[in-house]
C-alpha cells in the first residue's frame, strides 16, 4: 500500500511542476504574442483568442433576487450555475444586466500539423 502512496505522491508533484511548467510557456507565448492570432510555426499551428468570462458580484445578485428560493439556487455567485438557470429559463438574461463584469481572458492553444 505505502508504494501505492508514494506512486501517487510522485505523481501529484509532476502534475504541479507540469502545471507550473505550462502557465510559465503560456504566459510567455502572450507575452511573444499580444494579439489574437491563428499561426502555422513549423510544425504547429497556434492559436491565441479571448475567452470572455463574467464575474458576477454576489451583493449585486441578492439585490436583484430577492426571492429566497431562487437565490437558494444561487446560493452564491457560480457562473456555471446561473448560466444553467439562463438555459432553463428560471432566470432571464436581461435581468442579470449590471450584476456583473466582463473579464476577457486569453486563451492558448497549439496543435501539431
Amino acid at each position: 500500500m505505502e508504494e501505492k502512496l508514494k506512486a501517487y505522491f510522485d505523481l501529484k508533484e509532476q502534475q504541479r511542476q507540469i502545471e507550473r511548467d505550462l502557465e510559465r510557456l503560456r504566459n510567455e507565448l502572450l507575452r511573444i504574442f499580444p494579439e489574437q492570432t491563428d499561426s502555422d510555426l513549423g510544425e504547429y499551428r497556434l492559436k491565441i483568442g479571448i475567452q470572455e468570462r463574467r464575474e458576477y458580484r454576489d451583493e449585486d445578485l441578492y439585490n436583484r433576487f430577492n426571492d429566497d428560493a431562487l437565490w437558494k439556487l444561487m446560493s452564491k455567485a457560480d457562473p456555471a450555475k446561473i448560466t444553467g438557470l439562463i438555459k432553463l429559463g428560471v432566470v432571464k438574461e436581461e435581468a442579470l444586466q449590471g450584476t456583473y463584469e466582463i473579464k476577457k481572458v486569453p486563451y492558448v492553444q497549439v496543435q501539431r500539423l
